[in-house]
C-alpha cells in the first residue's frame, strides 16, 4: 500500500490513525472504489517538501493536495490535509494521500524525567537517535515498522500459544512428539474462553479450538458481567468486539484484498480501542495495517518472512481482542504506556555483531547488538528512509550518544561504557540527557556467543538473545547451506544456513555460498531462527570455532567474527585445502545429509495461505484431493492436534451459510476467524516447542 518512495521527492509524513479512517469513511461508495487504484498511482507522484515544512502533491489538472503536519511532524488534525478540488474535503485526492502515508504512532513512552546533574536540551542534529519514543506497545506478534524486530524468544512465545486443557496424548505408535512438549511447556493461560469438542480433549485442545467433527465452536462473549475491579470495562468490550470485527474482515478478504477500505475500517477500530485505554490490542491493529501495506507494496518484493510478520500481527490482535471480548480479566491484555528506565549504576556492554535492517517503506539500516555481563542484550539503531543501499552504507556510518561520537562497526567489535544510560522497553539505548558514553574493549566472541543461552531476566523487556551454535559445512544447495549441529561425541541434527537477507547490495548471500563451498569447514553462527522452518537459522554473523583443525582464519581486526552482511569472507580467511574440489557424489551426499521440514509446514501453508489469498483460497485444500494426504502425514509425524485443526480450518472455509435472504450468515465470519486462530496459536506454541528442542539442547 505504501510504496517505497525512492526518486520521488520527499516522503510522505506520518498520519494520525483516526485521521486517515475519517479521510476513507467520508468517500462516497463510487469513490471507495476507486481508492486503492488512486493511493497507487501516488507510488510515482513527486512529493515537493516547502520551506514551511508542508508537503504538496499534485493529483490532476485542478488537484493540489497540502498536507501541513504539526510541530511533532504527524498530521494529527483532519484541518492539516487539504485539497484544492471541489469534491474537498469528501474527495478522492485527499483520502488517498493519506491512506499512502505511514501510519503514525499514537502511543508515546514516557520518558524517565531528567536527573538532577542533566544536559540542558541539546541541538538535535547532535544526535541521530534524538528524542525517539518506544513506538506502539510491544508484543509477541507485532512487529516494528522500522524494521524487523527480534523473534520471539521460547520463553516468551508461549505465552500466545498454546493453551492446554489436558495432557497431551501421542497416538498409538508413535513416541511423545513435540506437540506434547508444547503443552508440557505449560504456556501461560489464557483462560476459558471456549470449549473443545470430545475429539481435542484427549489432547492439547487450544483454548480457541473446537473439534471439526462437530464444526468448529465460535466462542462467545456471553453476556458483559457489571464492571469489577480488575475486569475490561463494558465500553473495553465494546472496543475488542469492533477491533474482533474488524480483524476478522481482513483475514476474510486476505492482504491482496484488503485494501484502503478495510484498512481505514481497523484503523477506525483501532482509534476506539485506544480511547477505551485498550493500549495492547490498538498497537496491534496499527502493526498490522503496516504490515499489510508491507505486503502489498509490488516493488518490496526484496522483503522475507513478510507473511510470516502478517501472520504474527494478526494472531496477536485476534487472540488479545477475543479474550477481552470475553471479558477475561488478565491485566496483560489491556496494555500500558511503555515506559523508558534507567538502570542502577553504569552499563558494561559488549558489542556481538551488526545486522542490515530492510524495513517497509524503502526504510534501511542497522542495528547494533550488544550483551552485558548479565546476558541482558541491547541494541543501538539507526535506520531511516533509503532501503537496502542505506543498509549497506550504515554498517559503518557514525553513531553517536550525546556527545560520544564512534561507529557502528567499532562498536560492535569492541565495547561501550554507559553512565546515566536510557533504555527503551524493546531494548534500545536512547541518546537522552544525561547519558554519558564511553569506549571500551570487547571480550572475546565466543563468550558472546554464549550468553545467548543466557536468558534474560523476568520482566527486563529487553530483546530475546540470538542464536547461536558451532556447525560443521555439509554441502551447498543453492543460496542456503546444509550443516550439521556440533554437539560433542554424538552426532547432532542436519540443519540449513540461509541468507538473512537476499538482496545484492547486502554480503549474505556471497558469504554463504563461500562457506557452502567449504565441506567439513567447522564454524560459529550467530543469528535467528527462520520462524517458518525450525530448521533453518538466518546467520547474522560467523567465527572459528576455537580448537577446532579446520576452521576460519580470520584477521585481528575482525575480532574473531564477521558480519555477514557487511564483511566478505576472502580464500585468506579459509585454512589451506578448504576449497578442495567437493567429496564425491556431493548430490547424493547432500541429499542424505538434507533435513527433513516438519509436518507442522503444512499447517503453516495454510494459515499463511488464509491470510495473503482470504477465505477463498483457504477453502483449497477442503476441494483438493490430497487433503487427506496432509492429514495422514500430520497424524504419521504425531500431531493429531494439527491433523484435526488442518481438517477444520479448510473445511469451515469452504462452508459459507447464508440467511433466508441469500446472504452470508452473520456469524460464519466469526466462526471463521476463530477457527483460523486455533490453528495459528497452535501452530506457534509447537513450532516453539520444536525450536527448543533443536536449538537449545
Amino acid at each position: 500500500m505504501t510504496p517505497p518512495r525512492e526518486d520521488t521527492g520527499a516522503p510522505l509524513p506520518p498520519v494520525a490513525p483516526a485521521v486517515s479512517a475519517a479521510a476513507v469513511e467520508s468517500l462516497t461508495t463510487r469513490l471507495r472504489g476507486r481508492l486503492d487504484q488512486a493511493v497507487a498511482s501516488l507510488a510515482t507522484t513527486t512529493v515537493d517538501l516547502a520551506e514551511d515544512g508542508t508537503y504538496g502533491i499534485r493529483c490532476g489538472a485542478d488537484a493540489w493536495v497540502t498536507l501541513a503536519p504539526g510541530p511533532s511532524g504527524t498530521i494529527t488534525s483532519p484541518d492539516q490535509a487539504r485539497c484544492t478540488c471541489l469534491l474537498s474535503p469528501r474527495c478522492l485526492h485527499r483520502a488517498a494521500a493519506l491512506a499512502a502515508s505511514p501510519v503514525a504512532d499514537t502511543i508515546q513512552s514516557r520518558e524517565p524525567g531528567p536527573s538532577p546533574d542533566s544536559d540542558p536540551p541539546a541541538d538535535p542534529d547532535a544526535s541521530p537517535e534524538g528524542s525517539q519514543s518506544a513506538g506502539p506497545v510491544p508484543s509477541a506478534a507485532a512487529v516494528s515498522s522500522a524494521g524487523p524486530g527480534p523473534d520471539p524468544s521460547p520463553e516468551e512465545a508461549p505465552s500466545a500459544a498454546v493453551v492446554p486443557s489436558a495432557k497431551p496424548v501421542p497416538p498409538a505408535g508413535h513416541a511423545p512428539s513435540a506437540e506434547g512438549a508444547a503443552s508440557a511447556e505449560g504456556a501461560a493461560s489464557t483462560g476459558p474462553v471456549s470449549s473443545a469438542g470430545p475429539a481435542l480433549l484427549t489432547e492439547a485442545a487450544p483454548s480457541v479450538a473446537a473439534a471439526p467433527s462437530a464444526g468448529p465452536a465460535v466462542p462467545t462473549a456471553g453476556p458483559v458481567p457489571p464492571a469489577v475491579p480488575g475486569r475490561p470495562s463494558a465500553a473495553q468490550v465494546r472496543a475488542a468486539g469492533g477491533l474482533w470485527t474488524a480483524a476478522s474482515a481482513v483475514l476474510a478478504a486476505g492482504a491482496v484484498a484488503a485494501g484502503a477500505v478495510p484498512q481505514a475500517e481497523l484503523l477506525r477500530a483501532a482509534h476506539t480501542a485506544r480511547l477505551a485505554g485498550l493500549h495492547r490490542a490498538e498497537g496491534a491493529a496499527l502493526a498490522v495495517v503496516r504490515h499489510l501495506r508491507s505486503t502489498r507494496d509490488p516493488q518490496g518484493a526484496h522483503r522475507a518472512h513478510r507473511a510470516d510478520e502478517l501472520v504474527a500481527a494478526l494472531r496477536e490482535l485476534l487472540l488479545v481482542t477475543h479474550r477481552l471480548k470475553a471479558a477475561d480479566p488478565d491485566p496483560e491484555l489491556i496494555g500500558g504506556v511503555p515506559h523508558n528506565h534507567r538502570p542502577d549504576g553504569a552499563l558494561r556492554l559488549y558489542g556481538v555483531c551488526r545486522e542490515p535492517v530492510v524495513g517497509p517503506g524503502g526504510a534501511g539500516g542497522v542495528v547494533t547488538h550488544l550483551v552485558d555481563d548479565t546476558g541482558r542484550w541491547y541494541t543501538l539503531r539507526d535506520v531511516g528512509p533509503g532501503g537496502p543501499a542505506r543498509a549497506r552504507r550504515a554498517g559503518t556510518a557514525h553513531v553517536a550518544v550525546r556527545s560520544f561520537l564512534s561507529d557502528h562497526e567499532r562498536l560492535s567489535r569492541g565495547g561501550l561504557v554507559v553512565t546515566g544510560a536510557v533504555v527503551a522497553p524493546d531494548g534500545r539505548l536512547l541518546a537522552e540527557r544525561g547519558v554519558r558514553a564511553t569506549f571500551a574493549a570487547g571480550r572475546p566472541w565466543a563468550d558472546a556467543v554464549a550468553a545467548t543461552a543466557a536468558p534474560d531476566r523476568p520482566g527486563s523487556g529487553h530483546a530475546p538473545p540470538l542464536t547461536g551454535c558451532d556447525v560443521r559445512i555439509v554441502a551447498a544447495e543453492g543460496e542456503e547451506v546444509l550443516v550439521r549441529v556440533l554437539t560433542g561425541d554424538a552426532p547432532g541434527p542436519t540443519v540449513r544456513l540461509a541468507p538473512a537477507h537476499r538482496h545484492p547490495a547486502l554480503a549474505h548471500t556471497v558469504n554463504l555460498r563461500r562457506l557452502g563451498a567449504c565441506p567439513g569447514l567447522e564454524v560459529r553462527v550467530l543469528g535467528r531462527v527462520d520462524p517458518g522452518r525450525v530448521t533453518t537459522l538466518r546467520p547474522l554473523a560467523v567465527g572459528p570455532v576455537p580448537g577446532a583443525a579446520t576452521t576460519l582464519r580470520l584477521p585481528q581486526e575482525w575480532r574473531d567474527r564477521a558480519d555477514l552482511g557487511y564483511d566478505t569472507l576472502a580464500d585468506a580467511h579459509f585454512p589451506a585445502g578448504a576449497h578442495c574440489p567437493p567429496p564425491p557424489r556431493p548430490r547424493t551426499a547432500a541429499a542424505d545429509a538434507r533435513p527433513v521440514d516438519s509436518p507442522l509446514r503444512r499447517i503453516r501453508d495454510l494459515v499463511e495461505l488464509a491470510v495473503t489469498g482470504g477465505r477463498r483460497a483457504a477453502a483449497e485444500p477442503a476441494r483438493d484431493g490430497d487433503r487427506a494426504g496432509h492429514v495422514a502425514a500430520l497424524r504419521r509425524g504425531g500431531f493429531a492436534t494439527g491433523a484435526d485443526l488442518f481438517a477444520a480450518l479448510g473445511a469451515v472455509a469452504a462452508r459459507r451459510p447464508r440467511d433466508a435472504f441469500g446472504r452470508p450468515a452473520r456469524d460464519d465470519q466469526d466462526q471463521y476467524a476463530a477457527q483460523w486462530l486455533a490453528t495459528a496459536v497452535y501452530l506457534t506454541g509447537t513450532e516453539t516447542a520444536l525450536a527448543r528442542g533443536l536449538w537449545h539442547r
